[in-house]
Order: structure tokens, then sequence, then C-alpha cells
């Protein structure tokens, strides 16, 4: 059902009966064609990969490992200067410990000595003073002493008058005491 038109172009909906029902990439008429062409596509092909594309990623990689290299050769001295600076602190550090400790017990054998001197002074001072009162009560005593006498005599005469109530002799009641105190 195609209707011809005046320029010789026909429509419609049915296949052209020349034309047998093969997909073209089958076709045999074409299979030599398409043969050389991959050769060609796939010849251009490598050479680009080969040529443009491969070195530039085996640059790119060898870049990267000679970075990655470079890097751990960088940590590795890294490491090692961290290592010998950290020797370096423990050995400051284990010096500065002793100074502080040398001087630690400098200051408390200078304090020792100078709180034994002030002992010293104190203690000399205080027996001093110790000598003094003894010295000082030792006088009291003896006055005190020489007073008792006269304080009995003089409190038993009245006590003796008190009681009797006739004067009593002075001489007669210093000899009872002397004679009471022996």
């Amino acid at each position: 059902m195609a209707s011809q038109a005046a320029e010789g172009h026909v429509a419609g909906t049915e296949a052209p009966a020349s034309q047998p029902d093969v997909f073209p990439p089958f076709d045999t008429n074409y299979f030599a064609p398409q043969i050389v062409w991959l050769a060609i596509t796939f010849g251009l092909l490598y050479l680009l990969m080969s040529k443009i594309a491969l070195p530039r990623v085996a640059g790119i990689i060898s870049a990267r490992r000679n970075a990655v290299d470079d890097d751990l050769a960088a940590a590795a001295q890294a490491q090692f200067d961290a290592s010998e600076a950290a020797a370096a602190h423990a050995k400051t550090l284990a010096g500065a410990k002793a100074r502080a400790q040398e001087l630690g017990q400098q200051a408390h054998s200078e304090a020792a000595g100078a709180a034994g001197a002030r002992r010293a002074r104190l203690e000399a001072d205080l027996a001093g003073k110790l000598a003094d009162a003894e010295k000082q009560i030792g006088e009291k005593k003896s006055a005190a002493m020489a007073n008792v006498d006269s304080i009995a005599i003089d409190a038993t005469h009245a006590i003796l008058q008190q009681l009797t109530g006739k004067p009593v002799e002075p001489d007669a009641v210093a000899a009872a005491v002397a004679a009471a105190k022996a």
C-alpha cells in the first residue's frame, strides 16, 4: 500500500523486498571493511596509549613514588632528630635534677648550720640567764633564810606574849628558836 509521488518516492510501512533481514555488523558484504577499520582504530588507540597516555600515567606514578619515598626519608630523618633531641633533653633534665638536688642539699646544710649556730647561741644565752637566775635565787634564798630566823624569833615572841600575857625575854626566845632549828 504504498503510493508513489511525482518524484518517485514511495511512502508506506512495507519493507523493500530487495534487502535481506541481516544485522548489519554480521553482514558478510561489510565484513572486510569492518576488519580494516577495526585494525586501524585499534592501531591508533595502541599508538595513543603507548606514546601519550601510558607514559604520562607512568610519570605520575613515578612522581608519586618518589614523593612518598622522599616523605618517608624525611619522616625517618625527623624521627631520628626527634630521638636525638629527646635524648639531649633527657640528659639536660637529668643534669638539671642533679643540680637542683645538689642546690637543695647545699641550702639544707647551710640552713641546718645556721640553725645550729643560732641554737648554740640561744643555748649559751639561756645558760647565762639560767646561771644568773640561779645566782639570784641563791641570793634571795640566803636573804630569806637570814630573815627566817628574825621572823621566827619575832613570831615566837608575839605568840608567847599573847599566850602568857607577860613580856618574854628576846634572848630566851632566840635561844629556843636556835635550839629548835638544830
